[in-house]
């Protein structure tokens, strides 16, 4: 019985630290499509993306839930299956990248001695899912 409460301990320890990880690239990565949406907007002489929240905060969020919310095209003659899967794909490969990252000492998900063919062969790989979506 041990061993199992043990085993299940260190998958939540894993799961814990994917998270502590992941989550701060995507809020990063919202964050940076909103400073690029303000330049952008500022180059243009335009207001920009500052109504949702304040100073426009809240945008990426909003922007996720319309993007939730949307009603899907899907083409007639397309294979559903891939067309559902192709952005995960991508998005998975993309963030299997950030595992051999180290952020400090002790930081990194994964201590590989060759992280950068394995960081090759995820870019390599992460064109299938633009190709499903083809």
């Amino acid at each position: 019985m041990s061993i199992k409460k043990t085993n299940m301990f260190k998958i939540f320890y894993l799961l814990l630290e994917v998270l502590v990880i992941i989550v701060p690239v995507l809020l990063a990565v919202a964050f940076m499509t909103i400073i690029e949406r303000k330049a952008l907007a500022s180059f243009q002489r335009r207001v920009g993306p500052n109504t949702v929240g304040y100073y426009g905060v809240l945008q990426p969020f909003s922007d996720a839930l319309k993007l939730i919310i949307k009603e899907p095209v899907i083409p007639s003659q397309s294979n559903k299956v891939l067309f559902y899967l192709a952005p995960v794909i991508t998005l998975f490969f993309s963030l299997l990248g950030w595992a051999v990252i180290p952020f400090g000492e002790g930081l990194a998900l994964s201590d590989f001695s060759m992280g950068v063919l394995y960081t090759l062969t995820l870019s390599s790989l992460g064109i299938f899912g633009v190709m499903f979506a083809g």
